[in-house]
């Protein structure tokens, strides 16, 4: 064991090894020292870059990973009727979205989601596809219940964000003048659009912290209120608009028509109290929208406007000393031949005074009449009161209609202008150029805004021209002229009926009209003017008289009895209707 033991524990001897006892060279060890030394430096100099010189750049980067600035939505101006009652106004909605790589839904779950959605598969599917892998929009604007039930589904990766959606109380009565917006909430059309800067208002910013999931877990820095839009107050007045709605809706659907348009103004401030057309649309549903629905007749729609322009000749002939009211107008056989062109009358009168040319709707009164006057002074006359100039309103879409420059007119048109044909007007601008009656001969600017009293006018006839023919206009409303159906009960009225034929390609459709009423009431302190067009009636009766007169009565009356305006008399327009043979425009 001793011998054993003590062999065990021989010692090495290291410095018989080759391999140990070789000296280290110098350079190597020397090496190894400044490679850790660089290393060193390397890595004090990293960290200098990302804590001193790219300590901005890099906490950026970081913050992307975790911190957000969200949008937060102003909330759009509503849009007021005269009285204050909502037009348009905004509520919030729910708007659903996902994150379609955490989305996960079972079978029962994504068909609840899909009904409640009122979405099929491939739509879900699309949309799903949409976007990146961290953001898809699913539905936006979505109904507050169908989100609540939504969210009791428990689907992951399913979220909701809250927008604004707007919502239009008086549906399509007032469609064509407020307009509508987009899933945006930017106007598209009428008063949503001509005010979009004053509506919007301008978001405000909110920062936050989110989590992987996009969810907000805190606030940070500062944040920035939403200024919301400015509210709009308009002429109208929702009641008044309403009325004159169903009225000329019941026109259209009785005489079979293709379209009809109703304007009311207020005759002291130049409001519009009312500009209603049919076929109309629910602005707040608009899945199913079509051209025709959306167009904005009484502005944008030009026709010529036929017999309501014989007053303005009989105006202009009385103030510029060329007859006076009770001066005989030769209208026999019946026709007049002006520059190789028949001019006619529905019914041969023989002699009529000036008054009973506007009263009867002569048109050889009426073309006698302008034949007088230098073709400048009937240029002068129909500018100054609006025709071939752009309506001055906060509204898209208004058109200036046409009036070609004086010294290009033949001798026909001139005739042919005395009763409306050769030029066109909208229904607004026909409404606004009465205004030179209904104010004592000053014709005054038209507002869509709400406002107290009217825009400095410009005077075109006396006031006692103007008074004269408004008598005129009351007698083309009574029995024996062709207006008898605008009788009111309670009010004096005045009007002219027009009658025209469409213009079709280079002419005229022998079968198709524009029927027309404009007309004015009381007559002896004018409140109001209403203008009454009615498109293609196709039911046997197509004279304005027949047609839009009614609908003018009805519009005034109920008008007048809004506005608080006292009745001056007692008619009763049914019973005087039937006690005399019609009496129809010429056209």
């Amino acid at each position: 064991m001793k011998i054993l033991q003590r062999s065990n524990t021989r010692a090495v001897n290291y410095a018989t090894s080759p391999l140990l006892a070789s000296k280290t060279p110098n350079w190597r060890s020397r090496f190894v020292v400044a490679l850790v030394a660089f290393s060193f430096a390397g890595l004090l100099g990293r960290a200098a870059y990302v804590q001193i010189i790219g300590a901005e750049f890099f906490q950026k980067q970081g913050e992307k990973r975790y911190a957000h600035t969200l949008d937060v939505p102003a909330s759009r101006g509503r849009i007021l009727d005269r009285n204050g009652l909502l037009l348009a106004t905004s509520v919030p909605a729910p708007s659903v979205w996902a994150i379609p790589k955490d989305f996960e839904a079972s079978t029962e779950q994504r068909k609840k989601l899909l009904k409640l959605l009122g979405m099929d598969a491939k739509e879900f599917d699309a949309r799903m596809s949409s976007g990146s892998n961290n953001f898809a929009w699913i539905r936006r604007q979505v109904d507050g219940e169908a989100w609540a039930q939504i969210k009791t589904l428990g689907i992951k990766g399913l979220y909701e964000t809250r927008e604004y959606k707007r919502r239009y109380p008086e549906g399509e009565s007032a469609a064509h003048v407020v307009g509508f917006t987009n899933i945006e909430d930017k106007g598209q059309e009428g008063i949503e659009l001509g005010f979009q800067h004053e509506l919007q208002g301008k978001d405000g910013t909110r920062g936050v912290v989110k989590d992987r999931l996009g969810r907000v877990v805190e606030d940070m820095g500062a944040s920035l209120d939403p200024a919301n839009g400015r509210d709009i107050q308009l002429a109208i007045d929702s009641k008044v608009q309403f009325f004159a709605y169903q009225r000329v809706r019941d026109a259209v659907a009785e005489h079979k028509a293709k379209a009809g348009s109703v304007v009311v103004l207020d005759v002291q401030t130049g409001e519009i109290l009312a500009l209603a057309n049919y076929p109309s649309y629910d602005p707040g549903e608009r899945s199913r929208l079509s051209g025709a629905q959306l167009r904005n007749r009484a502005l944008t729609d030009v026709f010529e406007p036929g017999s309501t322009m014989k007053p303005f000749i009989a105006a202009w002939a009385l103030e510029t000393g060329r007859v006076k009211v009770d001066t005989p107008i030769t209208t026999a056989p019946g026709s007049l031949v002006v520059g190789g062109v028949a001019i006619r009358d529905a019914h041969p009168h023989g002699a009529l005074t000036v008054q009973e040319v506007i009263q009867k709707s002569s048109n050889i009164g009426a073309a006698r009449l302008a034949m007088q006057m230098p073709s400048r002074e009937l240029w002068e006359l129909f500018s100054n009161v609006g025709y071939g100039q752009k309506p001055q309103i906060s509204f898209p879409g208004a058109v200036t209609g046409r009036l070609r420059p004086y010294k290009s007119w033949r001798p026909i048109e001139q005739a042919t202008m005395a009763y409306g044909y050769g030029l066109s007007a909208s229904l607004l601008q026909m409404a606004h150029a009465y205004t030179m009656f209904a104010n004592d001969g000053e014709v005054i600017p038209v507002s869509m805004l709400r406002q107290e009293a009217h825009a400095p006018g410009l005077r075109v006839i006396s006031a006692q021209t103007a008074r004269e023919v408004r008598k005129m206009l009351q007698m083309a409303a009574a029995p024996g002229g062709t207006g008898p159906k605008a009788q009111t009960i309670g009010y004096s009225v005045g009007g002219k009926s027009g009658t025209a034929h469409k213009q079709e390609g280079k002419g005229y459709a022998s079968n198709k009209y524009r029927s027309w009423f404009v007309g004015l009431a009381p007559i002896d302190k004018p409140r109001i003017i209403v203008a009454v067009m009615v498109d293609e009636p196709s039911n046997g009766v197509y004279y304005g008289g027949d047609v839009a007169a009614p609908v003018f009565s009805q519009v005034v009356q109920q008008s007048l009895r809004m506005l608080g305006v006292p009745p001056d008399l007692d008619v009763k327009p049914q019973v005087v209707a039937k006690a005399l043979p019609p009496v129809h425009e010429s056209f």
